[in-house]
Parts: structure tokens; C-alpha cells; sequence
């Protein structure tokens, strides 16, 4: 399948970068490359990072059939290692930056990726194929208890103690390969569900897990922000109330004159190193109907003082 990713909000982050010609921007997240050709087709100059090969591979065929050549570098990393990408790079500073969280609809609609409830395939949800820790191996191999906190944690999943049950039950009988499996267990061990499939808080909480989105999330977003020129923006756009709040959290702290208890005097010294441009922007009504997976995205901005 070729990779393909629809670019949610597109023209309002690109709006509220305002690229620069000749700036530099970070792409994190670059999936299909389409908020990255849009920065590159103003002018900017582009640094982008993906963990998948295939949108790696994708991306800089794209580029270069856009005429795009030595106007981008693209680096098969984690965004989280941002520091030391731009140090290797020796970029000081970014005019800009994005960050579009969560899967790629090429990684959800490839029954192949083990993404989604929605394909029979085998369990795998790694964003990075080179990697060795799988669903199929949280699945099958972590104890109940590191489930039921993974369910609890990253799902939000009120049946979790359901569900746990009834895969250790299955799992010993014999081991829990598909997602057709895994989604039947769920099903079975849900009694109702308003909006939305059975398994999709589970299946989150599994991704999450196998491809560590949240640990260092709030660390990258300050690093980032740290790094951007007088003016520069850093967009994020977060998909459920986890990622939202580790970038909301991180934010408002670099955005206060102070950090102390509001009780007390102030004696931290801290002061706001951004300011908040936006918070919380949703898709549009249009948008949500062309691309359905637009309606949960929320779009916060920050600009560097």
C-alpha cells in the first residue's frame, strides 16, 4: 500500500506558523509530508522526523517529484530526540515547528500494521518496524497488573478489569496473534458501549504502550519551544486528553511569570519564556466531513518571547 496521511488542520498551522522564506522549521511528525510540502512551498527550509520507514521513503519521493531538492532533511528518529538531531545538524535555532501526534491514517487503514480493530491481522501497532516490543508481545506476555494500568492509564478504559480477565483466560489457552482475536475478547468483555467500537480505548491504550508516546512527550514539547527564535511558533496537534494535557501542562508553566503556590510570595524567579497563541482550535465543520478522524485533533500554539 502506498503511504499516504491526510494533514489535519493544514491551513490554520500553516497560517499560524507564517513561514518565513529561507527560515528553518521542525517537522516531528511528518507522516505523509503534507504540512511539510506546504512549509517548504512558502519558502521555509525543513528539518522533518518520523519513526516509519514507509513515510520516510514516501515523503522524499514526494519532495523531490514537488522539486523540492536540498530544501528538506529528513531523519528516521524520534522527535524526542530532538537536541541531539539538531545538534547533529548544528541548527541553534528554528523559525517554527509542528507537531501532529498520533497514527497516520496509512498506519491505521494498513490492516498489515496491526493497528486497528478494524482489519484481521496480526497484532503488531509498532510505528517503528524496528523496534522488537509488539501488541502481540504486551498482549501475551505483560502481567495482569501492568494491563490493568495500561488499560486504566493510557485508555481510560472502565472495564478494564473485564477485559484483563478475559485475556489472561484466553491467553492460556492459546496465544493472542490478531487483532480480530483481541477485538472479539474486548467485545465480549464490554456489556455496553455508547459511540464508538468496544475496543478503541483498549486498542489505544496498547499503541501507546508499544510505541511510548507519552513518556518524554511534555519533556520534547520545552524542548522545542527552548529552541526557537524571538517569534518563532511551535504548533501541536493532539488527538485525546493525554497527549492534550502533557502539552497544555508544559505550556502554561513556560507561559506563567511564576511557578510558585499561589499563597505564597513569589521567591521562584521563573519567567514566561512563550506566550499562548491558541488553545484548544478544532477542525472545521468541512473538514470533519471529508476527514472524519479531524473531529477529536486540537490545535494549541505557542510563541517564543
Amino acid at each position: 500500500m502506498m503511504f499516504y496521511h491526510t494533514s489535519v488542520m493544514l491551513e490554520e498551522v500553516i497560517s499560524q506558523l507564517a513561514v518565513k522564506r529561507d527560515g528553518i522549521y521542525f517537522d516531528g511528525t511528518l507522516g505523509g509530508g503534507g504540512h511539510s510540502l506546504e512549509i517548504m512551498k512558502r519558502g521555509g527550509r525543513l528539518v522533518a522526523t518520523d519513526l516509519d520507514g514507509d513515510a520516510i521513503q514516501y515523503a522524499d519521493a514526494l519532495f523531490r517529484t514537488e522539486g523540492m531538492d536540498g530544501k528538506y532533511t529528513l531523519v528516521r528518529d524520534n522527535f524526542k530526540n530532538f537536541v541531539n538531531i539538531s545538534d547533529k545538524l548544528g541548527i541553534e535555532k528554528y523559525d517554527g515547528a509542528i507537531l501532529d501526534l498520533g497514527v497516520s491514517s496509512h498506519q491505521f487503514d494498513d490492516g498489515e500494521r496491526g493497528f486497528s480493530y478494524r482489519f484481521d491481522a496480526e497484532l503488531d501497532m509498532r510505528m517503528d518496524r524496528r523496534q522488537d516490543l509488539t501488541a502481540k508481545e504486551v498482549v501475551n506476555n505483560y502481567p495482569p497488573s501492568e494491563l490493568l494500568r495500561i488499560l486504566y492509564e493510557y485508555g481510560e478504559e472502565s472495564f478494564a478489569k473485564n477485559i484483563v480477565a478475559n485475556i489472561i483466560k484466553e491467553r492460556a489457552n492459546a496465544p493472542i496473534e490478531t487483532t480480530g482475536r483481541l477485538a472479539k475478547i474486548i467485545s465480549d468483555s464490554v456489556p455496553y458501549r455508547k459511540g464508538g467500537h468496544p475496543a478503541k480505548k483498549t486498542f489505544q491504550a496498547i499503541r501507546i504502550e508499544v510505541n511510548d508516546e507519552l513518556n518524554g512527550l511534555g519533556n520534547a514539547v520545552r524542548d522545542i519551544l527552548r529552541r526557537l527564535a524571538v517569534g518563532g511558533r511551535l504548533c501541536v496537534i493532539t488527538f485525546h486528553s493525554l497527549e492534550d494535557k502533557a502539552v497544555k501542562s508544559v505550556m502554561r508553566e513556560m507561559a506563567a511569570d511564576c511557578i510558585c503556590d499561589k499563597s505564597l510570595p513569589c521567591v521562584c524567579g521563573h519567567k514566561a519564556e512563550i506566550k499562548i497563541i491558541k488553545t484548544n482550535v478544532k477542525a472545521t465543520k468541512e473538514e470533519t466531513e471529508i476527514n472524519s478522524r479531524s473531529k477529536s485533533a486540537s490545535l494549541r500554539v505557542a510563541e517564543k518571547l
